[in-house]
């Protein structure tokens, strides 16, 4: 089977670091999936699912992740965010009050800068509380 190496690092730690067969992630414009030997290319990615397949096992792997870039190159991929977590580490508690903190930030008054942090929030509130709640379900 071919794979490629894969590194995926957030702001506070390496969250993965092994070959990988199949990496989907979410960027700007739809999901784009990478398998070896991908063309070398840089891809900028939003808030959402992150999904992989690790070389040893078919099941996939999902993260959570926040916005970043992918780096393709030389059959390595690198994935640099500012946060990553699994889905079954989330507090969904704490994710439901930084939704609700967002929504109310977004009904003020404020800067075009602060919307968009607002806007942010919101929407990495949002994936948590998705990916919580199918963790949950399984």
């Amino acid at each position: 089977m071919n794979t490629f190496g894969l590194k995926i690092i957030a702001s506070d730690k390496v969250f993965y670091n092994g070959r990988c067969s199949r990496l989907v992630v979410p960027a700007l414009d739809g999901e784009k999936e990478i398998l070896a030997h991908h063309q070398d290319m840089v891809i900028a990615t939003k808030e959402g699912s992150l999904k992989f397949t690790s070389s040893d096992e078919e099941a996939w792997v999902t993260a959570v992740v926040g916005i970043g870039f992918v780096h393709i190159a030389n059959n390595r991929v690198t994935v640099l965010v500012d946060t990553a977590e699994r889905p079954e580490d989330i507090d969904e508690v704490r994710a439901r009050a930084a939704m609700e903190r967002a929504k109310e930030q977004m009904r003020q008054e404020q800067s075009i800068q602060e919307y968009h942090v607002s806007r942010a929030s919101l929407a990495r509130a949002m994936v948590r509380l998705k990916e919580a709640g199918k963790h949950e379900i399984k």
